[in-house]
């Protein structure tokens, strides 16, 4: 269970602060996602960091029962799994971007559930131990 708190103890909170973000810099994170959409290198870049992350994870902690430390695991495929996407095809993912980005409810939906997810997390890594 040691790594599972140890990696959700980086996820949690990262996850929390970028829903805050979002919630609170709403027309920003719209601009950011156009200017991001029109900058294909950036994808690309950020694919490699994505992919990075998520094979950290993964390599670390590939769990798929015992109930919350999966959603760790499924947070690091999907990171792979964004990150090999972005940089595989980097010109699909800019109207993505682009799309989402112009979407105000989209923006709050997203928001609030990296902030959900960062809560629970970063509850799960901090909080009591639960044996």
């Amino acid at each position: 269970m040691a790594p599972t708190r140890q990696i959700a103890g980086f996820m949690g909170p990262l996850a929390l602060a970028i829903g805050i973000a979002m919630l609170a810099n709403q027309q920003a994170i719209s601009g950011m996602a156009a200017e991001i959409a029109r900058n294909t290198g950036l994808i690309f870049l950020s694919g490699i960091l994505l992919l990075l992350a998520g094979i950290a994870i993964v390599r670390v902690h590939n769990v798929w029962s015992g109930g919350w430390p999966v959603i760790v695991t499924a947070v690091g495929w999907l990171a792979v799994v964004g990150g090999l996407f972005r940089m595989w095809m980097p010109q699909m993912a800019a109207p993505i971007a682009d799309r989402l980005g112009g979407n105000a409810t989209l923006i709050i939906v997203a928001g609030a559930v990296l902030v959900a997810l960062g809560g629970f997390l970063s509850y799960k890594a901090y909080g009591p131990i639960a044996e």
